[in-house]
């Protein structure tokens, strides 16, 4: 497998050599040469969920470190259930929130941990990402206890549901976490700069894990066919995606050009709506972020966006097959009391993708939006919404009374850089 650089296409890596890079030069995102076509989707659809991701990641990887490798790395990675779930008549929910840290992050977070240790060859390498909530639970807990790894994750201060900081907020070790006092765009703009400073990239052997890694992306393509497969509707479905920094989507999408029979999608978005306001108007504009009920999608600039118009165009279809839906808090909510008056407990970004695709279903349409956390995530917002009271899964439990371990910083470049070189560099 080939993956070139958007920024400069002349810049051309393995597969292996991107997921130890991250990015390319000037920030650019790395994108296959070529997307592998499966010739047996209806054969694979008929598979159990672990057996047929192998298939799927041979197709993309197997030539370049063996069949057995990539078995291997499926094995380990995908060691826990996922679900289709009967919302109404016409929709379903794909539940990808059974993992370790409740999220469906834990796909690609714990495939690229398993990759990191099979390329990294005994080098010391320092992972950095932003996360908007989920993110930096499922990479924290990925990477927690691997020798040779270090873990910096950014987060915007007060921004994130206290459940989800607890998760990764508390594991100590080699997991650090910062608490910086702004929003997700401007942590993700210190951890792009970071990746172009010389003497940190020297000093500390930056590599990013959120979903701009490939490999985070070539394994949410897997869940993708699991939806299909479970799905008891004749045809192809309609997916609406709850969207934040759009990796989520750019996965679905490979996985249509795979082959997946998929109608169409919807990029479902909160109230940080640029790319439904792209999509209308034809003007990126990306606004101040807000912050929402459903804030892993607090997102205005979201980095996967190369991507998604890289695919349409390499599979010569127009962007305007992709619908843009902005979801405001009050719909949130509405969609919240409408999926629990189905007798279906949720929580706000899966809320937000099922209006979305109800408002969007044509007639003779069904479809599946992805519920990508659990409701005791967002304990606090759900049960106001709702009225009720949630109990804590296990995981949570075990994180509820632990003490916050993270630094606090200023959004200020030269600040996180000293915090880099004096705590965490060798």
């Amino acid at each position: 497998m080939k993956l070139f650089n958007l920024q400069h296409p002349e810049e051309q890596v393995s597969f292996a050599e991107a997921v130890k890079l991250g990015m390319g030069r000037d920030r650019g995102l790395f994108f296959p040469t070529d997307i592998p076509r499966l010739s047996d989707v209806a054969g694979l659809l008929r598979l159990p969920f672990v057996e047929r991701s192998c298939h799927i990641i041979d197709a993309w990887i197997g030539s370049e470190i063996g069949h057995a490798a990539v078995r291997q790395l499926i094995e380990k990675a995908f060691n826990f259930p996922l679900a289709l779930v009967k919302v109404d008549s016409r929709r379903s929910i794909l539940e990808l929130f059974h993992g370790p840290t409740l999220a469906f992050k834990d796909f690609g977070a714990r495939f690229m941990a398993q990759c990191l240790s099979e390329f990294a060859a005994g080098q010391t390498i320092t992972i950095l990402t932003a996360t908007s909530g989920d993110t930096g639970a499922a990479v924290a807990h990925a990477f927690y206890g691997l020798p040779g790894i270090k873990v910096v994750v950014l987060y915007p201060d007060g921004k994130i549901s206290p459940l989800q900081e607890k998760l990764f907020c508390t594991l100590g070790g080699n997991i650090h976490t910062v608490a910086v006092n702004s929003d997700f765009d401007a942590c993700q703009e210190l951890v792009k700069k970071a990746f172009v400073d010389a003497e940190l990239q020297r000093e500390l052997h930056l590599n990013s894990a959120n979903s701009i890694n490939i490999s985070r992306l070539l394994a949410q393509v897997c869940y993708y066919f699991e939806a299909v497969a479970a799905s008891d509707h004749d045809g192809p479905p309609v997916v609406a995606v709850p969207s934040g920094n759009f990796g989520n989507l750019t996965a679905g999408l490979l996985a249509q050009a795979m082959g997946l029979p998929i109608k169409r999608f919807i990029a479902a978005t909160n109230c940080n709506d640029t790319v439904p306001r792209y999509l209308s108007s034809g003007v990126w504009s990306p606004a101040t972020t807000v912050a929402t009920s459903s804030n892993a999608m607090d997102v205005s600039a979201p980095s996967n966006w190369p991507r998604v118009e890289e695919i349409f165009k390499t599979m010569g279809r127009p962007l305007s097959e992709l619908s843009g839906v902005a979801v405001s808090e009050e719909q949130t909510r509405e969609s919240l009391r409408e999926l629990y008056k189905q007798d279906y407990l949720s929580e706000p970004h899966a809320a937000v993708a099922a209006y979305a695709l109800q408002k969007s279903l044509q007639p003779g349409e069904h479809g599946i939006f992805l519920g990508t956390a659990h409701p005791a995530k967002f304990k606090e917002s759900v049960e106001q919404t709702l009225s009720l009271s949630i109990d804590l899964p296990a995981p949570l439990q075990a994180v509820a009374a632990r003490s916050i371990l993270s630094k606090r910083l200023a959004c200020d470049f030269n600040r996180f850089k000293d915090y880099l070189l004096e705590d965490i560099a060798d």
